[in-house]
């Protein structure tokens, strides 16, 4: 998750020495300060002392000297080139999104089934994606499928998911193996072929895996591929499916989907109902659409500087004012 306080670096740390001088500074006026009220203490008459030092002097001149040794602090940092991470979005980048299509797929815990109302929500995540971003659809249930490749034209995907059939059993390691290979598949920059844009799996289900390759050795090579797997555990404890007219309980197993996530780097969720899967998929969507990226605010702190060195001036000339 990302930290909610940015952390705060420097480009030339080594002028961060001129702090050093800070408790000079400070020892010097506390020092200057008690020499003159020793001095003061030789005014007998303290009617006189209060006429040529006003009382209130006293606590203004403290606080132009704060603001100034503040002002010098804050230049100081901004002398150092002080840099901080924010959030770029992503110029490229591959999304598979992965539909767990199994049987268990069509409770209607979630209205109207569990698979009709993934549908709606993977198509409006892959609409909300930036246009340079290469998409893929992986269909899932005992196999899976790479029903697009990875593509540009997003609404070629969203057409595709339309005709999502359901199907026995679930591998979510084969789905997990499928977006591997949707990866691979997806086209190089061609102002920049060398590059290799980032890219993430997005995959829903909402039962265990029950055939094909572990989905935890699935989440490793995913995780040596660089390629995080952020999952969807979908539907509630409540969902059954009518099979053979026997009624099978089909809970969502979030074991596997939060274990699937932590082994790969990626990221858990869960939804219960359409609306929370709507923001799921806008909460990965800022995940996977963003990046890191390393920012120099020494203008900012030259303001705040300046800003300190306008109300120290103005304390400072305030001294000099008599006031009533």
């Amino acid at each position: 998750m990302t930290s909610p306080v940015p952390m705060l670096a420097f480009l030339d740390p080594q002028r961060l020495l001129i702090l050093l001088a800070i408790p000079l500074l400070v020892a010097g006026y506390v020092f200057a300060s008690r020499r003159k009220n020793r001095r003061g203490m030789r005014f007998t008459n303290t009617s006189m002392l209060a006429v040529v030092v006003p009382k209130q002097s006293q606590w203004r001149r403290h606080v132009a000297v704060a603001l100034s040794l503040l002002s010098l602090i804050t230049l100081t940092a901004a002398f150092a080139r002080p840099k901080t991470e924010v959030e770029v979005p992503r110029e490229r980048a591959t999304i598979v999104v992965v539909l767990d299509a199994s049987l268990s797929m069509q409770a209607t815990d979630v209205a109207p089934t569990r698979l009709d109302a993934a549908k709606k929500a993977a198509v409006e995540f892959v609409a909300s994606l930036p246009e340079k971003y290469n998409v893929s659809l992986v269909s899932m249930a005992g196999s899976a499928s790479v029903l697009v490749p990875p593509t540009t034209a997003h609404d070629t995907v969203e057409n595709a998911v339309g005709t999502i059939k359901l199907q026995d059993s679930t591998a979510i390691g084969e789905g997990i193996y499928a977006g591997l290979r949707a990866l691979s598949q997806a086209p190089k920059d061609p102002a920049n072929p060398d590059s290799v844009a980032p890219g993430a799996i997005v995959l829903l289900s909402d039962g265990s895996n029950t055939t094909g390759r572990a989905p935890e050795q699935a989440a490793t090579d995913a995780k040596n591929a660089k390629v995080p797997v952020y999952t969807i555990a979908y539907g509630t404890e409540n969902g059954y499916v009518d099979l053979d007219g026997k009624r099978e309980p089909v809970p969502v197993d979030h074991d596997e989907m939060r274990s699937v996530a932590q082994i790969s780097g990626g990221e858990y969720f869960a939804a219960a109902t359409a609306d929370q899967l709507k923001t799921v998929y806008q909460n990965i969507g800022s995940e996977v659409g963003y990046e890191k990226a390393d920012r120099e605010v020494t203008s900012r702190f030259a303001g705040y500087g300046l800003a300190l060195a306008v109300l120290a001036a103005l304390g400072a000339i305030s001294l000099g004012a008599r006031w009533p």
